[in-house]
């Protein structure tokens, strides 16, 4: 999987927002990769990698996608 096959994308966060992909960024400091996305107020956030924004949760006892590719 390559992030920038992602850019301009739109993902739903399983708690309901929807948000576009960026792209990557390095943290200055800890050199962590990050994944950039913006929310519809034109907010950027940060996730630490894939094992988080790609990654899934559990909730009530099932296992889900953090984020869903919706575009």
């Amino acid at each position: 999987m390559d992030p920038f096959d992602y850019i301009g994308c739109h993902f739903k966060h399983y708690k309901g927002g929807i948000y576009k992909f960026i792209g990557e960024a390095i943290h200055t400091e800890t050199k962590e990769k990050l994944i950039t996305y913006e929310d519809h107020d034109g907010f950027l956030w940060g996730k630490t990698y894939r094992h988080v924004f790609f990654g899934k949760v559990v909730v009530d006892g099932k296992e889900i996608k953090r984020f869903t590719k919706i575009n």
